[in-house]
C-alpha cells in the first residue's frame, strides 16, 4: 500500500479506543468528540472491509483483526513516541520526574525527600501528584509510585513490590483520654469512625476482629484519602483506619495511638516504570533510594509489631 493512502487519523483513533476499550476515553485522550472517534473507526473498518470491534451495550471488544492491528499500532506509536522524545528538548539529565499518588506523596515521600537531596544534591526531583494510570510516554514521568490492593501488572510496564502494608485503628491520645475505654474491638463503636473512600475498610477490620456485622457502626464521615483521615485523627475528630506504613512515625512518636494489635492486610506499594533496567542515571539513583527508604519503613513497622 502506498504510504500516502495510510489513514493515519483513523489509525490513531482506533489505537486509543483499543487501548482503553472505550470510545469515550479515547475521545478524552485525543481531545475530540466521541462521535468523531466512532466515525474514524467506522471509516477504518470500511477501508479494511472487516470489523475491528464487537459492539455490545455500553462496552466494546476487539475482534481478532482488531487485536492484531492494535498490537502493531501500540508498538509502532510507542517507538515513534520514544524517538520523538529523544529528538525534542527534554529536561536536563539531572532532573527525575516521578508520578506519585496524593496521600503517599504528602504523608510518606515529601517528609523524606530532603534525605535524597542530601545524598544526591546534583539531582532535582520533580513530583507529579496523580492517581491515573500512567503509560510512560515521552511527555510523562519516568518513574511512578503506586498502591494496589492486589498484585497488579501495569500494561506495557514493569512493577517492583516495595512494601506491603496493613490497616489498623488509630486515634489521638487526647481523644482516648476523654472518650470511653477501649478494652475490646467492639468498644470502637462508641467512637466516631473515620472512613476512607467507603465503609468497606472498617467492615473488613471488624470482621477480622471477630465483631458481628450487625454490631458494626454504619455511620461516620467518609474522607477522600489516607492523608485526610490521618489529619482528622490527629485533630481528635474520630478513629481512623490507618495505613501503618504511612503513619508509622506518628505511632512511634505517640501522636497517634494504636489501641489493638489487630492488623488487616490492605495491599502493597509498587515502583513502576516502562523498564526498570533501562532507567536514566538520575531515575536509577532515585529508585535505589526509594528501595532503601521503603526497607527502612518496613523495619520500623516490624519493630512496632
Amino acid at each position: 500500500m502506498k504510504r500516502g493512502r495510510l489513514p493515519l487519523t483513523a489509525l490513531r483513533s482506533f489505537e486509543a479506543a483499543g487501548r482503553h476499550l472505550s470510545f469515550s476515553k479515547a475521545a478524552e485522550e485525543l481531545f475530540v468528540s466521541q462521535a468523531a472517534i466512532s466515525r474514524q473507526i467506522r471509516e477504518l473498518e470500511i477501508f479494511l472491509r472487516r470489523p475491528l470491534f464487537e459492539r455490545h451495550h455500553r462496552r466494546v471488544e476487539l475482534t481478532d483483526t482488531g487485536r492484531r492491528l492494535l498490537d502493531q499500532l501500540v508498538k509502532s506509536f510507542d517507538a515513534i513516541d520514544t524517538l520523538l522524545g529523544e529528538l525534542v528538548a527534554t529536561p536536563a539529565p539531572s532532573v527525575v520526574r516521578v508520578s506519585v499518588e496524593p496521600s503517599l506523596a504528602s504523608m510518606w515521600l515529601v517528609p523524606r525527600l530532603n534525605r535524597f537531596r542530601e545524598l544526591r544534591p546534583d539531582i532535582d526531583v520533580s513530583l507529579e501528584v496523580d492517581i491515573r494510570p500512567i503509560e510512560f510516554r515521552s511527555d510523562q514521568p519516568e518513574l511512578a509510585l503506586r498502591f494496589s490492593a492486589h498484585a497488579t501488572s501495569w500494561p506495557r510496564s514493569e512493577a517492583e513490590r516495595l512494601a506491603s502494608t496493613a490497616d489498623s485503628p488509630v486515634l489521638s491520645p487526647a481523644l482516648l483520654a476523654s472518650g470511653p475505654a477501649l478494652e475490646k474491638p467492639i468498644d470502637l463503636g462508641r467512637y466516631t469512625l473515620l472512613h476512607e473512600e467507603n465503609r468497606q475498610g472498617w467492615a473488613r477490620w471488624f470482621e477480622a476482629a471477630g465483631v458481628p456485622a450487625d454490631a458494626v457502626p454504619a455511620r461516620g464521615p467518609i474522607l477522600a484519602d489516607t492523608s485526610l483521615s490521618r489529619q482528622a485523627a490527629l485533630l481528635g475528630h474520630g478513629v481512623a483506619l490507618g495505613d501503618l506504613l504511612q503513619i508509622g512515625e506518628e505511632i512511634a512518636s505517640g501522636a497517634l495511638i494504636k489501641p489493638f494489635d489487630i492488623d488487616v492486610a490492605s495491599g502493597a506499594y509498587w515502583l513502576v516504570a516502562r523498564s526498570l533496567r533501562d532507567l536514566s542515571e538520575p531515575a536509577a539513583a532515585f529508585a535505589d533510594w526509594l528501595r532503601s527508604e521503603f526497607a527502612e519503613s518496613r523495619r520500623a513497622l516490624e519493630a512496632q509489631a
